[in-house]
This record gives structure tokens, sequence and C-alpha cells, in this order.
């Protein structure tokens, strides 16, 4: 959410950060809508005001015998009851009026962030490893799952629909061993508390992150009611939203809180399942596992000041590298352009991944897939979830938020199926992995 006075003050450099994100500007109307809404408020604080000391000269007059003066501040006293409800409404539409507004803006990018309209925008930062040679044609996970006899997209079609897969035996453990190894290298070498969060959220929560109201579609929703007894048997509904990220969660833990800052930096992670609906993904990546509806994510979440902040990305960003560096997969940073960054991010750095059974806009032969992303958001959130922080100077001001992927544990299984498959369609595991597979090298076909 961003500070109206900060747009009053520089409302040049607010619309030039909307330019850099492909937007119009907007400071004009969005201060006239704050003109209005302070001239409400100005009028509604008058009046009361006038109430207060006309009630008070009423009390002078009676007691000086003026009748004539007491009677006329009486009325105009009964006159200010009955517009003082008026102003209070105009005072009340206009600042929701203003907080609507405010709340569909994106955050703005940093300096620092490369211009761009779209994802061609975006600029490599680094490379790790390089890809594999196979002495025979790299296939997708999905017919290697498939032939396995471990991965059934029909089976899950009948159960949910499309975008849904059941995974077995070998697979769904190697899945559940990738997620642990990531949870064990983040709380046991990064320093990140392991959390348990809830999968469903209040309105305000998602809210707080910046999944509403933009992306209200975009959202998983539970209808929660009970049959009241009222005359009209109304059914009362409350609504709760399954988390697309453990970030809502995660970052929400500081929310309507004035942390100390000898706390910060907080960094949080946690292993949750995650729920998307994808409404925007009509035709994308259709096949296979790569977009789901449902699909499991170690998440990184810190709370930072806004002096470490910078810092604490570019830390962030490491700790999802290493995951990859100790799978030995390939992969590629790229900072992300003004144009494609998400809602609430100020700067982001994708990971992506080699996958070498994918098409790519060349044809077969692999491609990068994103399977980390790791924002900051400055104080974006935390104005939205009212987040602050209490230092030395004992004075409370908005915190810094982050969040990244530790990564997209999915998106983990189909690098190390592709990365790691053998001519004869068994895939081998990654030594990192075998202590969480019970030893196992191999994942093979039952004979």
């Amino acid at each position: 959410m961003h500070d109206i006075k900060s747009i009053r003050d520089n409302p040049q450099a607010f619309d030039a950060g909307l330019k850099r994100r492909g937007l119009a500007p907007l400071s004009a109307s969005l201060l006239a809508i704050d003109e209005k809404r302070r001239a409400a408020i100005l009028a509604s604080e008058q009046a009361q005001a006038r109430r207060n000391a006309a009630s008070k000269e009423i009390g002078e007059a009676k007691k000086a015998k003026d009748d004539a003066r007491a009677n006329k501040l009486m009325a105009e006293v009964a006159e200010l009851k009955t517009t003082m409800p008026e102003l209070e409404l105009a005072a009340k539409t206009a600042d929701e009026e203003l907080a609507k507004e405010l709340a569909a803006i994106p955050n703005l990018p940093l300096d620092d962030v490369p211009e761009g309209t779209d994802e061609h925008g975006n600029v490599q930062r680094h490379v790790y490893g390089k890809t594999r040679n196979y002495a025979f044609k790299p296939k997708p996970h999905d017919d290697l799952g498939g032939a396995l006899g471990y991965m059934d997209f029909e089976a899950a079609a009948k159960l949910s629909g499309a975008r849904f897969v059941v995974l077995k035996k070998g697979l769904a453990r190697l899945e559940r061993a990738i997620g642990q190894f990531m949870l064990d290298l983040h709380t046991g070498e990064h320093g990140y508390t392991e959390v348990n969060p809830p999968l469903l959220v209040r309105n305000d929560v998602m809210f707080g992150t910046g999944q509403l109201p933009k992306f209200e579609d975009d959202q998983f929703w539970a209808i929660k009611g009970e049959l009241l007894a009222a005359p009209d048997e109304r059914l009362k509904t409350e609504r709760l939203g399954l988390i697309p990220t453990a970030e809502v969660s995660l970052t929400n833990l500081v929310r309507e809180s004035i942390v100390d800052e000898k706390e910060l930096p907080m960094r949080l992670t946690a292993l949750t399942p995650c729920f998307r609906a994808e409404a925007g993904a009509a035709g994308r990546d259709t096949r296979g596992m790569i977009r789901q509806h449902q699909f499991t994510k170690v998440e990184l979440v810190s709370i930072a000041t806004p002096e470490t902040s910078r810092d604490e990305h570019e830390r962030m960003l490491s700790c999802a590298e290493e995951v990859l560096r100790r799978l030995d997969l390939h992969y590629r940073v790229m900072t992300l352009c003004s144009g494609d960054m998400g809602f609430s991010a100020q700067k982001t750095y994708d990971i992506e991944v080699w996958m070498p059974g994918q098409s790519s806009s060349q044809g077969d032969g692999g491609a990068y897939r994103e399977i980390s992303s790791c924002s900051v958001c400055g104080d974006f959130q935390a104005r939205r979830m009212d987040a602050r922080s209490r230092g030395p100077d004992g004075k409370p001001r908005f915190v810094h938020t982050l969040n990244g992927s530790g990564t997209a544990v999915g998106r983990a299984l189909i690098a190390v199926i592709e990365t790691y498959q053998q001519e004869d369609g068994s895939i081998a595991v990654p030594a990192v992995l075998q202590p969480y597979m019970g030893g196992l090298k191999t994942i093979e076909r039952d004979k």
C-alpha cells in the first residue's frame, strides 16, 4: 500500500515509478480524492468542534439568563446534530474511496531494476553449472513418470479435474525427500525458523500480502456457513482463502503488531501445499506437472529493517540457490525487469532451473523454468498489514518484508527426474537425497 503523504510530497516521482511499471500517471486523480477526503474530514471536525463550543455556550447563556441566546444556540446544536452524520459519512466515503484506489496500485520498482515491459526485458545475473550431455534423447518428466507407473494424471482428473497429479511409490517418496531436505538445509544451516502455518486464511490476510483485491480470481475459496434460525433462515457465510503460497501466512504473523528491532531480521520457513486457480494461465504449460492447481513449496520469509532489507534480499537468493547447488542442477538467475515483477515487489530475482526434457520456444532440447522467485517488498506489505518495529529511539516504523521460494518442490522434482534420468527410464537419486530415501539410489519400475 502506498503512503498518500509520500505521493503528495513528490507526485512526479510516484508517476515516474508507475511509468516504469507500464502504468499511466495516477497522482493527479489520487490527490484529487485526497483533497476531497481532507476537506470532508476538516468539515466534520469543525462541525464537531462547533457543536462542543455551542454546547458550552448554552450553559453560559442559561447561567446569564439570556434565554434568547440560549434558544438560538440550541437551535444551532440541533441543526449540527442533523448535518454531522452527513459530514461524517462524506469523510468516511472519501477515505474508503482513496484506500480502494491505493490498494489496487502495485509497488514501485527500485532504481536498479532494469527497464522492460515483459519477460523479454529480464536480465541474466549469473549462471551455475552447465547442461548435461546424454547419449540418448532426454524425455519429459510426465513420460518418465508414466512409464514408471508412479505419475498418474488420469486418476487425478477423476478425483479433481485437470492440473492435478497422483504420485506413487518412489516418486511420491522423492517429492517428500526433496521437501524435507530443503527444510533441513534452511533451518539447520541458513538460520530460518520452521513454521507450520494455517492453509486457510481470512480476507484481510490475503489483502496484507497483496493477493486481494487485484488477484481475487486467482485464489481458491472455501465457504463455511451455518443456517440461522432467523425469520428468513438466511445462510450466514464466512469466506476463507486457500493459500497460494506460505508467504501469505508467514508474512502476516507480524500483522497488527510492533516487534522489537532486536528480533530482526526474523527469518521464517514452511513446507506447505499451495493452491492456485491459475485463472490467467489458459493454454500455458498444460502438459505434466509444470503448472498445477495444487503443489508443494518451501517458502522463505524475512522481516527486516529498512537498513538491512537489501542485504537480506541477496542473502535469501543465496539460500535458495544453495538448494539447487546441492542437488547439482544447472540454473540461471534473472533480475526481473520493471514490467515483469509481481504486484508487491520492489525488486525480484528469479531462479530458472534447466529441465532437459522440456520444450522451449525453439523446440525440443530443454528449457529453463522458474523454480524460485525472491523479492524484496520494502514497506509495501507492512503498510497493508500494519506491521511495525520499534528501534532504539522508541519510535515505531514500518518493517520491510521479503519472500522467496526455497524452492518449489514440485518443480524441483521435475528437474531431478529429467536431469537424473537414465537411458532405461529409471531415475538416479541425487546423493544428497539418498539419506531421505532410505539409501535408495535408483527409482525403477517394479519388476
